[in-house]
């Protein structure tokens, strides 16, 4: 079963204003870039369901979270039907997360009172979603779905709509910026955020210090919006 409802997702997603996107196919690798993230500061954290066997990494990803991790809530990303979802669901995933806007997934997730983050690409996807009961949207890829200028549009008549852009976001103040200052609920940073040394491995010192670095940018720019 889930730790955190689909509200209290919701409001660490705001808290925190950044959502890692990450998969590796080692557990150990796995759990120490997830500690490093929590350790920055990060609250909410998406693993990807993108490679053989991800469901036995995220089995463990959950133990650990559990006895380690007590603040962070821990979600699924890359579902696409309703099958995965459930048994995803059964593992205890705090929130779904989907390229596509599914009902079947929907119904589940509502039915289990677990927060269902479906991708979309037009307005009319975002108002069906919200009709599903999404109470944050994907919007994905972000970049080549209309970048900052495509939110700000929604959020025009849409202004109760929560949009988390992922594909795109870069970890410069800049860039972070101009999607909040669009509208942006939060943001899904992916690869960007994962920094490998000289050897290819995880520098996990640096990941920790982004995320701080990020947070801090969040903070800023969250004061900010509220000032004005």
């Amino acid at each position: 079963m889930m730790k955190f409802s689909r509200i209290e997702v919701a409001l660490k997603m705001k808290q925190t204003g950044i959502v890692p996107v990450f998969y590796h196919q080692d557990v150990e690798v796995s759990i120490n870039v997830l500690k490093a993230c929590y350790e920055g500061g990060v609250r909410v954290f998406e693993f990807t369901n993108r490679g053989d066997n991800a469901h036995e990494i995220f089995r463990h990803l959950i133990e650990y979270r559990n006895q380690f991790l007590p603040e962070l809530a821990l979600g699924i990303g890359s579902l696409v039907d309703a099958p995965t979802t459930a048994l995803y669901i059964q593992m205890g995933a705090d929130f779904i997360v989907s390229p596509v806007v599914n009902e079947d997934m929907a119904k589940l997730c509502n039915r289990r009172k677990v927060a269902w983050c479906p991708g979309c690409g037009s307005v009319s996807e975002i108002s069906f979603a919200e009709e599903l009961g999404a109470e944050v949207v994907k919007v994905f890829p972000a970049t080549q779905v209309g970048g900052p200028s495509f939110i700000k549009a929604v959020k025009a008549p849409q202004p109760w709509t929560n949009i988390m852009p992922t594909g795109g976001v870069k970890t410069t103040f800049e860039n972070l910026q101009e999607w909040f200052n669009a509208g942006a609920y939060c943001v899904g940073i992916g690869a960007q955020l994962f920094i490998k040394d000289a050897d290819g491995n995880f520098d996990l010192k640096s990941i920790k210090e982004k995320v701080i670095e990020l947070r801090g940018y969040v903070d800023d720019l969250t004061n900010e919006l509220n000032a004005v």
